[in-house]
């Protein structure tokens, strides 16, 4: 509509076409918040108005139930519209039902048949595509998978015969090569490995790194030597690695120890650590050495050198090179490090040991805090995999446990009030001490089960499974499954993992805890409940009526008793404040000793993420809380309140997957699985199209602000987070796609 026009609309029209569409889109997301997937929803996919019916088939694939699998098909095969039968084939994807098998596979086909003169090409096949992997990874043993992942393969190989090719498509389908993991899809990838499109060869190479191909060694040894993108470059020193190509070792080693971006460097050392050729050592040796020197020269108490992230990963791929070998020169380096690290950095510790399996020299830290604990029984328990070549060496293996054995047992019975900070440590003290499955190791889970601490139940639990299915195991598991049902609040994990337990022990006596979870008020528990029921082949008379499964998937609302966890908390209020805001209308400026940046949010394609980030920063939730996780060249994390990765606000929220890419700077919610989302977030230092789709966008870091957050390194704190609403830019920007 022209200008003109507008201005002849009278302005109460206009005002009143607002207040509908802002009324229909908040229907759609307190439907979405719910899982509920209704005549609301069902009648808003045939609107008249296209934006309407793009917008209700994203929140039919957010909501997840097979009943939407029919209309949405009828959008994708006979809309009028591009976007819409775009979003069709999104949200099919997002579902992952093998009902939706046909019309994908019919479409694909119908692009082939456009090959021909004549005849009209579907104009959203690497939507296709991205539906035919998801579908197909979700649905493995079904036969239709096979004919997913060879739909994809064949929409690769029709783009390299197009000219001009389709770069969003292309890139789509690389990743959805990867999900279907189509045998013989290594060849069709790799011929990308030659297009002009940098983004498009970085794609390539991390499908062909996580299928493991070994068909493309050569190609990625020429890009690692000559490409000028720093992600190409990182990209094929991974698919080194993973090809475990043995004469790539000289060019790693050079892009390990000289390359000028960090990425580049961390990457071929990842992959050097998978080739195990102890001819890098030296070379890695003098980087590190050169990386310790600088962390040296910057290190100040509280204040961790950016240097820090490379030198664990030196560390960790020397650990792996030099193992038995009693390399005096990466002991001393490693030891010099202590001095400054304290015991709060495992990595370099447990490198140390696989090198040189002695015993200490008396430079160990007085222990007061969990990290140290930690770090202490990750370095014992590594003897549970570690073969010594000496008499002290095979000594120490055998003391290991001996000097776990109290430490767990005193974790398992510890107060989770009187020891709150120090029992942190707790799971990663039991793991160890499991690892060397000693004969009381059973003994020792259950009494764990009967800790107060959730986090301690939840890892007893999950050690438990792994072993047999004797009657003192299932009474202690039923009884703490029992325990954390009426007592757990603020976390599900003890609940989700003793069911978890449970049924891998024995299905059928796992039933009544079964039937118990299938009550739950929180979502994800009752979930869990009927995917169990599903898969335990209990008779019809034992399980949930199908008819009811996907009521009993909805979310209900908090009532104010017992556990916000899988619950509805919004109100009218909090959708309409969430709707009303618009792409580039609202930022975070994130302060931190490195220096500031700041998150410019997508809340046209997240409303309820961001709005629950916005409210938990404007109670300081964020301030002074340490990054936990840093993964070079991957991810840098916070949110957790515990700071062990295991926290959150005692709630959880919805998942808004979305069209927005994971390129760098991509803001997104971590999950422990689908809709358990609370408060911690993370930001990719590279793009990382494999987590499209599977996580929620809801946020942008520029390349100014990246330049702050490739510096952050795990134990930095996040100072404070400042909120500021702006005003939204005429016609608000969407980055739905890569396009």
């Amino acid at each position: 509509m022209c200008i003109a026009a507008l201005v002849s609309v009278p302005s109460e029209i206009v005002a009143q076409r607002y207040a509908a569409n802002r009324a229909i889109e908040i229907a759609i997301v307190k439907a979405e918040d719910a899982r509920r997937y209704d005549k609301t929803v069902e009648d808003l996919l045939k609107s008249s108005n296209e934006q309407i019916r793009s917008r209700a088939a994203l929140a039919a694939g957010r909501i997840g139930h097979d009943a939407a699998v029919p209309a949405l098909s009828v959008l994708l095969e006979r809309d009028r519209s591009v976007k819409v039968r775009e979003m069709a084939a999104f949200a099919l994807g997002e579902i992952e039902s093998i009902k939706a098998a046909d019309v994908i596979l019919r479409l694909i086909g119908e692009t082939a048949r456009a090959q021909m003169p004549g005849v009209v090409e579907h104009d959203n096949r690497g939507r296709l595509a991205e539906a035919a992997g998801k579908i197909a990874a979700a649905n493995p043993k079904d036969p239709k998978a096979k004919d997913l992942g060879q739909a994809i393969v064949f929409t690769l190989e029709a783009e390299q015969r197009k000219a001009p090719q389709n770069t969003e498509t292309i890139r789509l389908a690389l990743t959805a090569a990867l999900r279907a993991r189509t045998a013989g899809s290594e060849e069709t990838v790799r011929k990308f490995l030659a297009h002009t499109d940098p983004a498009i060869v970085s794609d390539a190479l991390n499908t062909l790194t996580r299928l493991r191909a070994k068909n493309s060694s050569r190609d990625a040894r020429d890009l690692l030597k000559t490409n000028v993108h720093a992600i190409v470059r990182a990209n094929a020193a991974r698919v080194l690695g993973a090809a475990e190509d043995k004469e790539s070792v000289d060019i790693l080693i050079k892009a390990a120890t000289s390359d000028t971006d960090s990425r580049v460097r961390v990457a071929a050392m990842k992959s050097l650590a998978a080739l195990k050729d102890a001819k890098a050592a030296d070379l890695l040796l003098k980087r590190g050495e050169t990386v310790f020197a600088a962390y040296k020269k910057a290190w100040k108490p509280n204040l961790l050198p950016n240097e820090h992230s490379e030198f664990l990963e030196i560390a960790t791929t020397l650990g792996r090179l030099l193992t038995n070998s009693r390399n005096e020169r990466a002991v001393n380096l490693f030891r010099e490090f202590g001095k400054l690290d304290r015991g709060f950095s495992p990595e370099v510790y447990v490198a140390r040991l696989r090198i040189a399996p002695v015993r200490g020299d008396n430079d160990k830290p007085e222990l007061t805090s969990w990290r140290q604990y930690s770090t202490l029984a990750q370095v014992i328990g590594e003897f549970a995999t570690l073969e010594p070549m000496n008499e002290e060496g095979f000594q120490m293996k055998t003391e290991a446990p001996l000097i776990l054995a109290p430490l767990a047992r005193a974790y398992a019975e510890a107060d989770p009030v009187k020891d709150a900070d120090t029992i942190k440590a707790g799971s990663d003290v039991i793991r160890a001490f499991a690892a060397f499955k000693t004969a009381n190791l059973a003994e020792v889970l259950r009494s764990a089960l009967l800790n107060k601490d959730l986090f301690i139940r939840a890892t007893a639990a999950e050690l438990l499974a792994e072993l047999p299915s004797t009657p003192e195991n299932l009474q202690a598991l039923d009884g703490a499954f029992d325990y954390a049902f009426q007592n757990d609040s603020q976390y599900n994990d003890a609940i989700l993992g003793t069911l978890d337990a449970l049924f891998k022990l024995d299905k059928r006596k796992s039933l009544a805890a079964i039937t118990v979870a299938a009550g739950s008020q929180d979502q994800l528990v009752r979930k869990k409940a009927l995917d169990m029921m599903n898969e335990g082949a209990f008779t019809t008379a034992e399980i949930v009526a199908p008819s009811l499964q996907e009521k009993l998937q909805e979310v209900g609302h908090h009532s104010g008793n017992g556990t916000k966890v899988g619950q509805l908390l919004n109100s009218e209020a909090d959708y309409a404040r969430a709707v009303s805001r618009k792409n580039g209308s609202v930022r975070a400026i994130l302060t931190t000793r490195k220096g500031a940046f700041t998150i410019e949010f997508l809340p046209e394609d997240a409303p309820l993420t961001v709005d629950n980030f916005i409210k938990l920063a404007r109670t300081s939730y964020f301030n002074g809380l340490e990054v936990h996780r840093v993964v070079p060249n991957f991810v840098m994390q916070d949110g957790d309140p515990r700071g062990d990765g295991n926290g959150g606000p005692g709630w959880s929220i919805r998942c808004e997957i979305n069209m927005v890419p994971f390129d760098r700077g991509a803001v997104g919610m971590a999950l422990s699985g689908k809709d358990t989302g609370g408060s911690q977030w993370f930001v990719t230092h590279s793009p990382q199209p494999h987590l499209d789709g599977g996580y929620t966008v809801f946020g942008r870091v520029n390349e100014t602000g990246m330049k702050i957050v490739d510096q952050i390194v795990r134990g930095d704190k996040i100072i404070t987070v400042k909120i500021v609403e702006v005003a939204a830019t005429q016609g608000s920007r969407s980055t739905r796609s890569r396009k």
